[in-house]
């Protein structure tokens, strides 16, 4: 898929009488911002493969305060193809940032996989995860509480603080609720499999889809099968997780407002994420 950008703004309503200073302020920063994003992609290699027209914009219209609250971030994409580790350099880069500036609550994050139901004594039933896995579609928005998950990210951006749940990876399919405190941030953002499915889309202001060829994302997830330790089951839930992907995960790019690559090199990410906060630096700091 070939880059694109295009540098016209979506028209938005404003208040009758909005101060020249704020408007000048947007301006400035929408026009740094397409030069930020616009460099990255026309660089080599570039973490972009797609930006949507309005995107610049809308982060304009945050880092202005022209919308004046927190922004929710949602990133999505196949099993093992990259955006688990995107969030973490995004969490990460701006968790830096905010140490620097004694900035308080910078961003939280959800992790969609919580948000799984407790299967726990269908595991113990069958005798192992394993087998578990063999006869129970892990692949599916319908294994996710989704609605729960959306009522949280809506919670947050209305200012609440939010227990939420703890989903255990190890092979137990536990989920215990009500168990991590989550504090209102700048940023709320959240990662998984069915992130912009149709339940919890809406819940994000930032739209991200995750792409990755498929020989690249099949070595990734058998090497992770083999941590995880699910053995010959390994195949078969390759098997369904790619044919559920084309059903459930493939189609959710098209609420995307950017697709990333999920083969850029990490040191690519960090360094446009910093440049933004460059920007964010100069308008809040000098």
């Amino acid at each position: 898929m070939q880059n694109t950008i295009d540098n016209k703004s979506l028209k938005t309503k404003t208040q009758t009488k909005t101060p020249m200073s704020i408007i000048n302020n947007f301006l400035y920063i929408e026009k740094k911002l397409e030069k930020i994003f616009m460099d990255e992609m026309e660089s080599d290699n570039s973490i972009f493969i797609k930006v949507e027209q309005n995107t610049i914009h809308k982060m304009a219209l945050f880092l202005s305060k022209k919308i004046d609250r927190s922004c929710s971030i949602g990133i999505a994409g196949e099993t093992a193809s990259g955006k688990s580790t995107i969030a973490y350099d995004i969490i990460s880069t701006i968790e830096s940032f905010a140490e620097d500036y004694d900035i308080n609550n910078a961003i939280t994050r959800i992790n969609t996989d919580d948000y799984y139901y407790d299967r726990s004594e269908m595991v113990k039933q069958a005798g192992s995860f394993s087998e578990f896995a063999k006869h129970y579609d892990l692949d599916v928005p319908e294994a996710l509480e989704l609605e729960l998950m959306k009522k949280h990210i809506k919670s947050l951006l209305n200012g609440n603080s939010v227990l939420l749940p703890e989903y255990d990876m190890s092979g137990t399919a536990i989920r215990h609720d009500n168990v991590k405190l989550a504090e209102p941030a700048n940023i709320i953002i959240s990662e998984g499999l069915f992130t912009l499915t149709p339940k919890i889309v809406d819940a994000f202001d930032f739209k991200i889809y995750v792409d990755v060829s498929h020989n690249v994302q099949k070595d990734r997830f058998y090497k992770r099968a083999e941590e995880r330790g699910l053995g010959d089951s390994a195949h078969e839930v390759y098997k369904n997780a790619s044919s559920k992907a084309r059903t459930y995960i493939h189609p959710t790019v098209a609420n995307a407002d950017i697709i990333l690559s999920g083969e850029a090199d990490r040191e690519a990410y960090r360094a446009f994420i910093n440049k933004v906060l460059d920007l964010v630096r100069e308008i809040v700091f000098y």
